[in-house]
């Protein structure tokens, strides 16, 4: 059976790095990197949602994880996204990704048009095939995506030995439950993370082994508490009390004219002094009107940390 332990903990989802001209920033990538050891953090997920991968190229989205994995240096877990429109790109993001030794890759499904789920399936398969020597994980984001992974398409994933997992960023907890319950039948090694941020805590009750999200990096200090105390039989009222709190902080961080990413890089300058850029059209960047509501961000972190970490 495959060791799942380095996938069972809180994992933040990666930030795009950006300079002044909105190129990537190779010392920036590797600075938020070394931030989030620090942190404590089990792992990181590159070139996700919170990374812009999108809007990013091919060439780039190499050169970020390149630069996170230098900066590691073997000290975190690395799940590296690699979906593209494409699955020419995306199995070429995959080859790459298994020659940098990460952890395992992931991928969304194919989005824009609406595919059966034979040719999702196919799409996947040929991502794993690219990096035949990795973990693959099932990225089910279906708010985004615009489809959602059933339990058909599941099962017929199972197939592939390399499928290790699902990152389940669909709101219903139940989900988690479900994936968890068909990828461990006959005693196969599977892992579920939870990937709603407002819900970390129930999502780690209904099962999942770890936590991924776009806001862990912000306050990774909240997140890391709420998993010890549920995992490690802690005070349960606490940890939803901190949850409370974080979801506060979440709802904050998405009043903003700007995009929520965009706010996010401006509270860790504030709070932690890194610079990361701001985010790439079209993605809206802050505003001046915006930077009152990024003081009441600041604040709400503030007051949560004096809180509950001791």
């Amino acid at each position: 059976m495959k060791d799942i332990s380095k996938y069972q903990g809180i994992i933040p989802a990666f930030y795009a790095c950006y300079d002044e001209k909105g190129n990537i920033s190779p010392e920036r990538v590797q600075a938020l990197t070394r931030h989030l050891m620090k942190k404590g953090v089990k792992g990181v997920y590159v070139g996700g949602s919170s990374g812009e991968c999108i809007y990013q190229s091919v060439e780039e989205r190499k050169t970020v994880l390149e630069n996170v994995m230098t900066a590691a240096e073997g000290r975190l877990t690395v799940i590296a996204h690699m979906a593209c429109n494409s699955t020419r790109d995306s199995v070429e993001l995959a080859r790459h990704a298994e020659s940098l030794g990460v952890d395992a890759i992931a991928a969304i499904p194919p989005i824009y048009f609406h595919l059966p789920e034979h040719a999702i399936a196919a799409y996947w398969n040929a991502i794993s095939a690219g990096a035949p020597n990795t973990d693959f994980i099932i990225y089910n984001i279906p708010q985004l995506a615009g489809v959602a992974l059933t339990m058909p398409l599941l099962r017929e994933m199972l197939k592939n030995p390399n499928v290790i997992g699902v990152k389940n960023s669909s709101m219903p907890v139940q989900d988690i439950e479900m994936f968890e319950d068909e990828g461990t039948r006959g005693g196969r090694t599977f892992v579920v993370f939870n990937g709603p941020d407002e819900q970390l805590i129930s999502g780690l009750i209904m099962g999942a082994d770890g936590g991924i999200g776009g806001t862990y990096a912000v306050m990774p200090e909240l997140m890391l508490r709420m998993y010890d105390l549920v995992k490690n039989d802690g005070d349960l009222n606490e940890a939803r009390a901190i949850q409370y709190s974080v979801d506060n902080i979440i709802y904050a961080l998405c009043a903003t004219q700007g995009n929520m990413y965009a706010t996010i890089k401006e509270v860790l300058r504030r709070r932690e002094g890194l610079d990361l850029g701001g985010v790439r059209e079209p993605l809206y960047n802050l505003q001046p009107e915006d930077m009152p509501q990024v003081d009441k961000c600041v604040e709400l972190i503030d007051a949560a940390m004096a809180r509950w970490i001791r």
